[in-house]
């Protein structure tokens, strides 16, 4: 069995690393691009516009409104920045900083920047072309506007199963092996004892469906963020006076040709944009097409005004919550002394963040990013068991309600076994699934891009 093991790891270790991530970076950014382009880039040129009907509504009775078939348009979005806000935002800048070099954040930003109108156009997208289940719910997605609006009824099918699979890698046994390993090593908390909680927890809250699940999110997912950006600002307010010399370096090493830690295993332009761009669309979905299922089950009426969510979730999750935990741990001397002598930093991943916070703030900042990691990825858990659902319905529709109920079962497994196992298999599977969601989803946004800017002239007409 162990052999079996060491050869399904080379094997996908060397799909992903050589065909699948770097066929995802050059189409994310190329359909970024492109769908920037056809939009005349409204994801700046209606910047102000985007946050008035966003953040600025976030006290409008409106956007909490909900029937009993649909969740709130506010509850929409907790659930699919929930699914956005996880491990991605601690461990992945991390692990991009570690393996891609400080120039990997540019290119997380970039990737973002592009990122935004991705993931406006597949919210409006899926609010034009979702349909309603035998409950009378909206349900939506890929799945749905490749069926209907490209009409690729296996392509669809497709899609659905690569997310089935790849919800419960990604957003699953990844997620709670984070937040057993953090309690291990900053509470000693042994993993199957978190392993037992955390399955009873997330089966209390799935069993309820998208609407219990909304309910919690919408509780949870601004708490947390609102936590980690404060704790982010303190940590940086410690070391402002190294600020302006991490944004230098990040400029400096984007387009770096040399390797800064010595050797092979340093890093080019080509390793830093990989990560970066890999790790940025692991932060916010973009491209991904995972989080429009969870905006198709509002009950918002206007397809362009809930993707507007699309791009105020890329920015706060990657532009603010991922640039402060990279500049954290930029302006610490984990990195710095590492950096400095050309050798990578002993630890990485939610690791390395947590060394840095705890340099910046001692005795508080490593306990922050604990309670961090566990509820970020807690959040992410119960986001994508939707996203699993939703996906598990699309292809099991005559036998919806029994399907999903065994699917439940499963997904509560797979949290359990990523708290106590080593999952680097499990990891690779995701990393590989996660690449062959996408696919399906940027062939589908690049053949109905027209409509999205038709869409989108049609409401901003409106409001002229």
């Amino acid at each position: 069995m162990g052999e079996f093991i060491n050869i399904l790891n080379n094997t996908l270790t060397f799909i992903y690393d050589n065909i699948l991530s770097i066929l995802m970076m050059v189409l994310l950014i190329s359909v970024g691009l492109f769908l920037s382009i056809k939009t005349g880039f409204l994801q700046f040129r209606r910047f102000g516009y985007i946050l008035k009907n966003t953040i600025g509504q976030l006290f409008n009775k409106k956007l909490h409104q909900q029937d009993k078939n649909s969740v709130s348009p506010f509850q929409a979005v907790t659930t699919a920045l929930a699914g956005t806000i996880g491990t991605g935002s601690i461990a992945g800048v991390s692990t991009a900083l570690v393996l891609g070099g400080p120039g990997a954040v540019f290119w997380m930003w970039i990737s973002a920047l592009l990122g935004m109108v991705t993931k406006y156009s597949e919210i409006v997208l899926a609010l034009h072309f979702r349909e309603k289940n035998e409950s009378g719910s909206y349900v939506g997605g890929p799945m749905y506007y490749i069926k209907n609006g490209l009409g690729k009824k296996w392509l669809a099918i497709a899609f659905a199963i690569f997310a089935m699979i790849a919800c419960i890698g990604t957003g699953n046994a990844t997620q709670a092996n984070s937040i057993s390993g953090v309690l291990d090593m900053n509470f000693h908390v042994a993993p199957w004892i978190t392993g037992i909680v955390l399955t009873i927890v997330v089966g209390v809250v799935i069993i309820g469906g998208v609407k219990r699940i909304a309910s919690v999110n919408e509780k949870l997912v601004p708490v947390m963020a609102i936590f980690y950006i404060v704790a982010s600002v303190l940590a940086l307010v410690f070391n402002a006076d190294k600020i302006p010399d991490a944004f230098a370096l990040i400029f400096k090493e984007a387009f770096n040709f040399k390797s800064a830690f010595g050797g092979i295993s340093g890093y080019t332009i080509f390793t830093a944009m990989r990560y970066g761009v890999g790790r940025g669309v692991f932060s916010n979905e973009a491209g991904l097409g995972s989080a429009p299922i969870a905006h198709s089950a509002s009950s918002a009426e206007s397809p362009v005004k809930q993707g507007l969510w699309g791009v105020f979730e890329v920015f706060i999750t990657t532009i603010v919550i991922c640039t402060m935990s990279a500049i954290v741990i930029l302006t610490s001397g984990i990195y710095s002394d590492a950096y400095a002598i050309g050798v990578k930093p002993e630890v990485s991943g939610a690791a390395l963040s947590s060394a840095a916070f705890n340099e910046a703030l001692p005795y508080v900042g490593g306990f922050g990013i604990a309670i961090s990691t566990v509820f970020f990825a807690l959040s992410t858990i119960l986001g994508w068991a939707y996203y699993g659902e939703a996906s598990v319905g699309y292809i099991f529709k005559n036998h919806e309600k029994t399907a999903i109920n065994v699917y439940r079962i499963i997904y509560v497994v797979f949290v359990f076994v990523g708290a106590i196992a080593e999952i680097n298999t499990v990891w690779l599977v995701a990393d590989c699934f996660n690449a062959l969601m996408a696919l399906p989803n940027l062939i589908a946004l690049i053949a109905l891009s027209g409509l999205v800017v038709k869409l989108s002239r049609d409401h901003f007409a409106k409001k002229e």
